[in-house]
């Protein structure tokens, strides 16, 4: 196993990205899935000049992107930014791309489930396809039922896998298995062979050791099922709005010093977060690093 993290949490140029995962000891990064912002091969040389690599990417569905969209051009478009995301991690000499299938923020269905998984499938047996010409790697990815009600448990993200080919993996994260599943525990268990990434956040979301996941057990439960990926920081620092808030100063109020578009910011904060400061995020950069690698 080694460490790695996304980079969609905080919007920043990708350099300072990179610098500061190698500062603290992570190996690779895995890169959000907007492959109209990246230069591939501008993003491949700071990495390869920090020496990270480039573990894969996450799709970031926001609206107008939903598998099981009934209707055919919403379908069609997501599709096709999936391949692209694909795409973009080939060019990245990266190995995984994390799924998840629906909108995310979408909570109520537009068809009846049949229609729904008839079309998630069609869809994934497409992307798969252009995976294996592409040779990376695929996973569903089941998030909580607050942020999407298609595909929120294991078990459902399994059923997508196996109906999608021998070869679709199955990514799980933390935070959300922490929230959905009745033994967190034995779900990562019923991933075996599968299992293609690890998410990690603590169960409020923080950094890992800010909550109450016991990492040694799951690091143990991973090694013990025979995973060997990565486990990829995804922290959504949430924000108190009270004045019981113990960290003041963790909101970015220039935002000036951030590159970000509307999408992401509304994507960020749609996740109960805002534009973490560069102190605070780097905080919690560090405190992962420092709760997992001792693990790994």
């Amino acid at each position: 196993m080694h460490l790695s993290m996304h980079n969609w949490m905080r919007a920043e140029s990708i350099e300072v990205t990179v610098r500061r995962l190698a500062k603290y000891g992570y190996e690779s990064l895995e890169i959000g899935g907007e492959p109209k912002r990246y230069n591939t091969k501008d993003v491949k040389k700071i990495l390869n000049d920090n020496k990270i690599k480039c573990w894969g990417a996450v799709t970031l569905m926001f609206e107008g992107l939903h598998l099981p969209s009934p209707n055919a051009a919403v379908r069609e478009h997501t599709v096709q930014y999936v391949k692209d995301c694909i795409t973009m991690v080939k060019e990245l000499d990266g190995q995984i791309l994390t799924i998840v299938p629906g909108t995310v923020g979408k909570v109520n269905s537009d068809a009846t489930p049949e229609e729904e998984w008839k079309y998630a499938v069609a869809g994934m047996k497409e992307i798969d396809a252009w995976s294996k010409k592409e040779g990376i790697r695929i996973a569903v990815e089941p998030i909580n039922r607050f942020e999407t009600y298609f595909v929120s448990r294991a078990n459902q993200a399994m059923a997508l896998a196996e109906a999608t080919s021998p070869e679709c993996g199955v990514c799980l994260d933390a935070f959300h298995i922490n929230m959905e599943e009745p033994d967190p525990f034995a779900s990562i268990r019923s991933t075996k062979g599968r299992l293609t990434d690890f998410h990690v956040a603590d169960t409020n979301r923080f950094a890992c050791g800010m909550g109450h996941w016991d990492w040694m057990k799951v690091v143990g439960t991973l090694k013990e099922i025979g995973y060997d990926g990565a486990l990829t920081v995804e922290f959504v620092a949430p924000v108190d709005r009270t004045p019981a808030n113990p960290y003041p100063t963790m909101v970015e109020t220039d935002l000036s010093k951030v590159d970000i578009s509307d999408d992401q910011k509304k994507f960020i904060i749609d996740h109960g977060s805002n534009i973490l400061t560069e102190e605070f995020y780097s905080s919690q950069v560090k405190m992962c690093a420092d709760t997992l690698l001792p693990l790994i």
